[in-house]
């Protein structure tokens, strides 16, 4: 515990004749001490070490113990005094002063209690001598006359002269230090207050002062002694009713008579050694209590001046016994109940001076007790702490007078303690705080820690190591002393915080290390403050109530979601860029994958990485909103990759008027000329694509590749952070891997449709477009014989050949298939919706039939390509329509009827209602019959049609 110096420890009664010096104050008291003992008794008490007794009584058993023997026996027994203090005992210690000491061995030497406390208070014996001498006279001259009614010093001055003293010198200085005694007790502090009209104070102080200059003559006769008798006894003798008393009050007034009392009480102390109260401490107290008569004290007036000897001998020998503080904390116990009982102002006064002079020096050791104390003296901080806070409620309760009018509920010593928490607290906060920024050793580390992340580990030991030290004494008097001093630190790092949050703008490894830092503080903190609060009233409520959160995961994750939003902002803009600048090159890698596709998703891989990497406790709760925001970027680069490459309905070619053929029109030569303008038309039709690079077949191929790598990625991705959510401990794990957790579905879905309309595109485009010349503007077109589908067939192969060696063997089959549908769809359009340019008979149609096995068998491929299952499932419509070319007019004129007015019914004006064009080819339904009929080139189809529906000829 740090040595606080005593001149920081106000003495309450340093005021009490500052003229006379300790020595002088000692001699005064020792004289005192000795009247008072033979007044009160005419034998000396005599004192024999226990060690002595037991030896005397060994050599000389047939002696009658003396008075002064019984005395000294009780003497010897076992210290009452230091009992009822709860102060050790010990052994007698030997003392050496000139020519007295315990003398060992068999020849001994008896010692009076006077002597050994004239020892004790540093008295010659030739100063004792005199003084005994003196006492004789006046007791030779005055029998009978109590020591209370007589001025002692007056009597003193009379009986000694010069003579008795070694030198003029020394008497003088004894003669003016008995008249500035006299001035001490009867003008400075007297018993009475002193009456402004008498003019016996002002004469006596001239007198005084007078002397001071030139030595009284002290002769029985004298008449400046008759003078200062006279007016020394009229001041002494003075009562509050005016009437003259026996009894002299000179010594009594306060704060002298307390004072003298105490010099007296220091002799409770070894004159070697003042940390130790002597073992005949019961009977020095003895003889010092037969003062109480001349300085007025009496029991309360003991316990209290006691209390301030005992302390104040603790603090003066360096607080290092702690018997000493010990016994001044009991002894402050019996004088809390004598003041509960006390009425007297001048008790109340001095209880308060010594009380505040105690409060302010054990405050100071509280007020910083983490600098006063640890574990080693830990036992000294719970008696300073009773010591603070009994003297606190004297104070307060027993002499405060505001207290007692208003009487409110106040809880002295929980208010005190708690203070005493907070600011220690604080300071030893601060202490840390300042340790950390002024210290270099962390500036020069290669990777320093932030100085709040270190704080926060110091803090938390703090917290620890004062529930461990100082609370459990501390409950004592507060039942959430931890509590307290946990939502103290709670409070003082949290200022710290908030400066620190302040300038906090993105997320940063400093960030995330002082805001985990916080939250793991905060929650060791918390858990000390419940565990503290298990048994208080409110449960701890309060005290968790004085902890607002620093809400750090809370600010943990404000700033991953921002980095998050920083991340995925940036692979927009990425996406963005680089799919304007991506040209679908097949040889751009041996995969033939689009760079860009490899790009993002590598994009996508490190962001997920980085994010697992943070040092954050919550990945589980925000893995969401980066999964979110990454699924959203990676759905925006599947609608840009299949953005502009057209659909299905893009290339199918608009399908022509309903016309009739005229008999014989199949024999009709096209002019080159009409050829070449229906062709034009037909071109006209096809959906418009821009002839850029980037929608060629090959493109769109590598454009499908990029979808399917992207969607067999997404995968790999769920599954690595299945692992990374393993490797975190979290229980979202299993949600995640069992599919209810956020997942890349917006782009898992977008890559499946993506890939749906690519490769429906590319069919389409192939057969509808890239084809159309082969297809749409010459199967078929005149002759039937001279524009078979060999052409088509030749194109078509090549196209399959390139889509077989860049397309990715996941989505091969699919694409190809898809080629597949649309030809066998162009193929029927051709024949259902060719427009006038084409005409059948009854005799094309096994050639027709065979063009379309030898379509089918393309895609067979002598079973290296598709299976004959799914060609024969694409295949049933065409094969279903195929059998109406090779069937009669007459026969499919009689099935229309009956399926129209089957469908339809009739119309009012005899005529049959015009099937609409459903685009779903079937032989049983009236509008595919209908097509047959209307490229039907015979007369009896063409009558029909005239007279039902009055088609025309030609567009």
């Amino acid at each position: 515990m740090p040595i606080y110096p005593i001149q920081d420890l106000h003495s309450p009664f340093s005021d009490a004749a500052t003229f006379l010096s300790d020595s002088e104050l000692r001699e005064s008291a020792y004289e005192i001490l000795i009247g008072a003992c033979r007044s009160s008794g005419s034998r000396p008490l005599t004192y024999i070490p226990q060690s002595e007794r037991n030896a005397d009584r060994a050599s000389a058993p047939a002696l009658t113990p003396s008075p002064s023997l019984q005395r000294s026996l009780t003497s010897t027994a076992a210290s009452k005094v230091k009992k009822a203090l709860g102060m050790k005992s010990g052994s007698t210690k030997r003392r050496s002063d000139g020519g007295e000491s315990v003398i060992e061995g068999k020849a001994k030497k008896t010692m009076t209690v006077g002597e050994l406390v004239r020892v004790q208070m540093r008295v010659s014996e030739q100063t004792d001598s005199r003084i005994r001498r003196a006492l004789l006279r006046i007791a030779a001259g005055q029998l009978g006359r109590r020591i209370e009614s007589m001025v002692l010093p007056l009597e003193l001055l009379q009986q000694l002269k010069s003579l008795d003293f070694p030198s003029r010198q020394e008497y003088e200085a004894w003669q003016r230090r008995n008249l500035k005694l006299l001035e001490a007790g009867l003008l400075l502090h007297p018993h009475l207050p002193l009456d402004k009209t008498d003019r016996a104070p002002r004469q006596l102080q001239q007198i005084i002062r007078g002397t001071l200059e030139k030595p009284i003559e002290t002769g029985k006769n004298s008449e400046s002694m008759q003078d200062l008798r006279s007016l020394v006894m009229s001041l002494a003798c003075r009562s509050f009713d005016g009437s003259v008393t026996e009894k002299c009050h000179w010594a009594d007034g306060f704060p002298l008579n307390l004072r003298l009392y105490q010099i007296l009480l220091e002799a409770c102390f070894d004159v070697n050694d003042e940390s130790i109260v002597i073992e005949e401490i019961d009977e020095v107290l003895e003889l010092i209590k037969k003062t109480w008569v001349v300085l007025g004290m009496n029991q309360m007036l003991h316990n209290l001046c006691f209390l301030w000897v005992l302390f104040h001998h603790y603090v003066a020998t360096g607080q290092v016994e702690d018997d000493l503080l010990f016994a001044a904390n009991n002894l402050l116990m019996v004088v809390e109940k004598d003041a509960k009982t006390s009425k007297d102002s001048d008790y109340s006064k001095i209880l308060s001076s010594i009380l505040s002079s105690i409060l302010d020096w054990a405050e100071k050791r509280l007020l910083s007790y983490h600098d006063s104390f640890h574990s080693d003296n830990i036992e000294s901080m719970q008696i300073v702490a009773s010591v603070a806070v009994v003297a606190a409620n004297i104070l307060v309760e027993d002499i405060s007078h505001e207290y007692r009018r208003k009487r409110k509920e106040v809880d002295i010593a929980r208010d005190r303690i708690e203070t005493y928490i907070r600011s220690s607290l604080r300071a030893a906060f601060c202490q840390k705080l300042e340790k950390f920024n002024s210290s270099k050793h962390l500036r020069h580390q290669q990777n320093p820690l932030p100085v709040l992340s270190i704080l926060a580990q110091d803090i938390c030991e703090l917290a620890f190591n004062e529930k461990a030290i100082f609370s459990p004494i501390l409950k004592r008097w507060h039942p959430l002393a931890a509590g307290v001093a946990v939502a103290t630190l709670h409070s003082c790092y949290g200022n710290e915080l908030k400066q620190f949050v302040s300038g906090i703008s993105e997320l940063t490894p400093d960030a995330i290390q002082v805001l985990s830092a916080a939250d793991k503080l905060e929650k060791d903190l918390v858990q000390i403050a419940v565990g503290d609060s298990v048994d208080s009233e409110d449960g701890g409520k309060s005290i968790i109530q004085a902890m607002p959160p620093y809400e750090a995961e809370a600010l943990i994750a404000n700033l991953v979601k921002s980095w998050i939003r920083t991340r995925i902002d940036r692979l927009k803009e990425w996406v963005d860029r680089n799919l304007q600048q991506e040209v679908w090159n097949p040889r751009a890698n041996k995969e033939r994958f689009a760079p860009s596709a490899v790009e993002v998703l590598r994009i996508v891989d490190e962001t997920l990485e980085a994010f697992f990497l943070l040092p954050i406790p919550m990945h589980p709760t925000l893995l969401p909103d980066l999964i979110t925001g990454l699924d959203r970027c990676l759905q925006n680069y599947v609608l840009k990759t299949k953005s502009g490459c057209g659909a299905r309905s893009t290339f199918t070619p608009t399908m022509p008027a309903l016309t009739r053929c005229t008999a014989g029109s199949k024999f009709h030569v096209f002019k080159k000329k009409e050829k070449s303008r229906v062709a034009q038309r037909r071109k006209s039709q096809v959906g418009s694509t821009n002839g850029d690079a980037s929608s060629g077949v090959p493109q769109l191929c590598v454009r499908i590749n990029a979808l399917q790598h992207v969607r067999m990625q997404l995968e790999v991705l769920e599954k690595k952070t299945v692992v990374q959510l393993r490797n975190s401990k979290s229980s979202y794990v299993d949600d995640f891997a069992n599919g209810l957790g956020k997942k890349f579905e917006l782009s898992a879905a977008a890559c499946v449709e993506g890939i749906q309309q690519l490769c429906e595109a590319t069919a389409y485009k192939v057969v509808f477009h890239d084809l159309s010349h082969v297809l749409w503007d010459g199967l078929y077109v005149g002759e039937v014989s001279s524009s078979r589908i060999e052409p088509f067939l030749q194109e078509l192969e090549q196209y399959l050949e390139i889509i077989s060696s860049t397309v990715h063997d996941r989505v091969r089959t699919r694409v190809i298939t898809d080629v597949m549908k649309a030809s066998f769809e162009g193929f029927l359009l051709v024949l259902l919706a060719g427009g006038p340019s084409r005409a059948f008979t009854l005799q094309d149609s096994e050639m027709i039939e065979d063009d379309f096995k030898f379509l089918t068998d393309l895609f067979w491929s002598n079973g290296d390509g598709l299976p004959t299952e799914l060609i024969d499932k694409f295949s049933t419509t065409v094969k279903g329509v195929l059998p109406l070319f090779r069937t009669d007019t007459e026969s499919l004129v009689e099935l229309f009827r009956s399926l129209t007015l089957e469908s339809y019914g009739s119309s009012g004006k005899s005529r049959f209602p015009l099937p609409p064009t459903s685009g779903q080819w079937n032989p049983t339904e009236p509008n595919t019959l209908l097509r047959v009929l209307c490229y039907r080139s015979d007369e009896t189809a063409a009558k029909f049609l005239k007279k039902t529906y009055n088609l025309p000829k030609k567009l």
